[in-house]
């Protein structure tokens, strides 16, 4: 991959990305706003499609979700940072795979390969809520969102709202807008939170 052709990929996210951070940037993240995204901005529509292929693109090419986290199947990277351009929201994509190489694991794992498990990511919160698209790699692979488990499609969750990410059914990428660039990563999850993720 060149440094141009990085360029353009990301360059072409970003510009893709813009008339629809117009859209949005005065609505507040939300179970209301996650319907309307999921109804005009779901699988099928230009919109969804077209970031969906620049961002597996990312990906493939190494632009996007390079930074491990976790190792290489929890991986994120900050595409833009809040500029009066992109109507002072960021992008950043994250990608997750649940199979093998778990980080933190669900109560209902029973080990590598089974269909149930689930990969849990870095807790946080949303400051000002968070706009995210879910690009599934693999057919079954699901990231919980606010109103359950997501395939293909919107989670919205709520200005002042925490969680593990979490996946489940293979490999997928969030692609998410944060207003103002707000995740802390300083949030601490409730105490039996705490003791579901610790199991072994």
């Amino acid at each position: 991959m060149t440094q141009e052709s990085e360029m353009d990929g990301r360059e072409q996210l970003i510009e893709r990305s813009i008339p629809f951070l117009d859209e949005v940037k005065n609505m507040t993240a939300g179970p209301e706003v996650e319907r309307w995204l999921n109804e005009t901005y779901g699988p099928g529509s230009a919109l969804y499609e077209d970031l969906s292929r620049l961002i597996k693109q990312g990906v493939e090419e190494g632009w996007a979700a390079n930074v491990e986290v976790g190792g290489q199947r929890y991986r994120r990277s900050r595409l833009c940072e809040p500029t009066e351009r992109t109507l002072n929201f960021s992008i950043t994509a994250v990608y997750m795979d649940s199979q093998d190489g778990r980080m933190v694991i669900d109560d209902h794992d029973d080990g590598p390969g089974d269909a149930d498990a689930s990969f849990r990511g870095d807790y946080h919160g949303h400051p000002y809520g968070e706009l995210n698209m879910v690009v599934p790699l693999d057919e079954k692979a699901v990231l919980a969102g606010p109103s359950g488990w997501c395939h293909a499609g919107w989670t919205a969750p709520g200005p002042g709202s925490h969680h593990y990410p979490e996946v489940k059914g293979g490999a997928l990428i969030a692609l998410f807008f944060l207003p103002a660039g707000r995740i802390s990563y300083d949030v601490k999850p409730p105490a039996d939170e705490q003791a579901r993720s610790a199991q072994p």
